[in-house]
C-alpha cells in the first residue's frame, strides 16, 4: 500500500500562480507546500492512498500524482542509487511487477523560447539510462520497467523529476488518461523542417489530447490561420482546410491542393462561404471576449452547421486564467449548443489554453492509442469548399488579426 501527504502537479514556467489559484477553488483541503518554475506540491489534509487516489482534472496541471520525496546528490550516479533506496520506492517497485518510469526535467521556458520545446533532454535521458542500469528488478526475470508508449490505461507510473541539478522529485501516478502516459505529460511531439510555425506543434497536441472523431476529407474553418503551422498539421491528417486571415500564408501552405485561404478579416467573410465545414479552429491574437464572439457568430449561422471546435484562447492577463474566467468559457460555448467542452494548458501552448468543444458526448470516437480516426482505404480527397468571391465589408467593427501565429 502506496500512501503520501503530498501531491505534486507539472505546469507550464509561470502558470504556477494559476494552478495555486485553481487548487484553492477546486480542492481547497491541498495546501501549498513547495514550489519551483514549471513543479509544484501539495500537502493533503490526509494521507492518500495511491490505488484509490483520483486526480481532479486541473487545467493548469499537465501531470499530477503522489509524491513519494526528494533525493539529492552530486552525480547521476548517486542520485538514481538514492531513488532506489528510499523505503516507499522499494515497497513500490516489489508491489509492481510491471512499471512505468517516467523521468523529465522540469520546464524553465516557455516552449519555444530559446529553441526549447518541452519533452526529453540529454539531461533527462542521462538520468533515466542511470536509473535504469541501477534499478534493483534489472536483474529479475519477472520485474520491467516500462518505457512511456507502453503504459496504458491503468498503469502505474514511478515519476521522477530533474528539479534541480543536484535534486531529483520522486512521485508515482496512475494512467488515467492519455497525457498521463509520457513523461512530465509531454507527448511525443516534434517540429518537422518543413512546418512553418510552431502552431503545428500546438494543433498536433491538440488533435491527440481532445481525440476528436474526425475524418479524413473532412472540412476544417480555421481562424487566424496565418502563416499556415496548424493548417499544415491539419492537412497532413487528410483533412481540407478554409483558413481566414488578412495575412497571407506560407506559400509552402498556399500551394496545397486542399486548402484555401480568404485573406481578409474575421467579420468579413460571408458565413455561407462557410457552410460545407463540419470543424472550427481559431488561434487569433485577441483577447477572449473578442475570439469568442467571433466563433459565436460563425457557429450560431443557420446556414452554418460545425461539430466541434478547437479554440486557442490568449490569457494576455492573469485574471484571464482565473477560475471564474474559465468557468464563464466554458458556459459560454455550452450556450451554443455544446455540451462536451474540455480545457486544458497543454504543453506547447504558452500563456494561453486549449479549449476543444463538441455537441454531445455521443459524437465522441476515439481511436485507438490517440489516433485520429480514419477511413482503412484512403482515397485522392476532392476539394469540397464553397469558395465565394469575397465582397466589401464594413469598415469598422472587425476582429484584427495581429498576423502570422506562433
Amino acid at each position: 500500500m502506496i500512501e503520501s501527504e503530498f501531491v505534486f502537479c507539472v505546469c507550464q514556467p509561470g502558470a504556477e500562480l494559476a494552478l495555486k489559484s485553481e487548487v484553492a477553488a477546486r480542492v481547497p483541503n491541498w495546501k501549498f507546500a513547495y514550489s519551483r518554475p514549471g513543479f509544484v506540491t501539495f500537502k493533503l489534509d490526509k494521507p492518500a492512498n495511491l490505488d484509490r487516489f483520483q486526480a481532479p482534472h486541473l487545467v493548469f496541471a499537465r501531470t499530477i500524482g503522489l509524491s513519494l520525496g526528494s533525493v539529492t546528490g552530486e552525480s547521476n550516479e548517486e542520485l538514481a542509487a538514492a531513488v532506489w533506496e528510499e523505503p516507499a520506492v522499494a515497497a513500490y517497485v516489489e508491489a509492481c511487477p510491471k512499471l512505468g518510469l517516467h523521468v523529465w526535467r522540469r520546464d524553465t521556458a516557455l516552449p519555444g523560447q530559446q529553441g526549447v520545446e518541452p519533452g526529453p533532454t540529454d539531461e533527462s535521458r542521462a538520468a533515466e539510462a542511470a536509473l535504469r542500469s541501477s534499478a534493483p528488478q534489472a536483474s529479475a526475470g519477472d520485474r520491467e520497467l516500462l518505457a512511456s508508449r507502453e503504459t496504458g490505461n491503468g498503469a502505474r507510473v514511478l515519476d521522477v523529476a530533474l528539479v534541480e541539478p543536484d535534486r531529483w522529485w520522486i512521485g508515482a501516478h496512475r494512467v488515467a488518461n492519455r497525457s498521463d502516459r509520457f513523461a512530465g505529460g509531454v507527448m511525443p511531439l516534434a517540429l518537422p523542417g518543413h512546418a512553418v510555425s510552431r502552431a503545428y506543434l500546438k494543433m498536433q497536441e491538440s488533435l491527440r489530447w481532445a481525440g476528436l472523431p474526425t475524418m479524413a476529407g473532412e472540412v476544417w474553418i480555421e481562424l487566424g490561420c496565418a502563416p499556415g503551422g496548424a493548417s499544415q498539421a491539419l492537412l497532413e491528417e487528410g483533412m481540407q482546410v478554409l483558413g481566414v486571415d488578412p495575412a497571407k500564408v506560407d506559400p509552402v501552405v498556399e500551394a496545397e491542393e486542399n486548402f484555401h485561404q480568404l485573406q481578409m478579416r474575421v467579420q468579413d467573410a460571408r458565413r455561407v462561404e462557410f457552410s460545407t465545414a463540419q470543424w472550427l479552429a481559431a488561434d487569433l491574437n485577441v483577447d477572449p471576449e473578442t475570439l469568442l464572439s467571433a466563433v459565436e457568430s460563425i457557429v450560431s449561422h443557420p446556414e452554418v452547421s460545425i461539430r466541434g471546435l478547437v479554440l486557442t484562447i490568449k490569457l494576455l492577463e492573469k485574471s484571464m486564467g482565473s477560475p471564474e474566467a474559465i468557468v464563464a468559457y466554458l458556459e459560454r460555448v455550452r450556450k451554443w449548443g455544446y455540451q462536451d467542452v474540455r480545457v486544458r494548458q497543454l504543453a506547447f501552448n504558452r500563456h494561453e489554453i486549449c479549449l476543444v468543444a463538441l455537441r454531445s458526448r455521443r459524437q465522441r470516437r476515439i481511436a485507438r492509442r490517440g489516433r485520429i480516426a480514419k477511413p482503412k482505404k484512403s482515397a485522392p480527397v476532392k476539394k469540397r469548399f464553397r469558395v465565394d468571391p469575397p465582397h466589401a465589408g464594413p469598415s469598422s467593427g472587425h476582429i484584427h488579426d495581429a498576423g502570422p501565429h506562433v
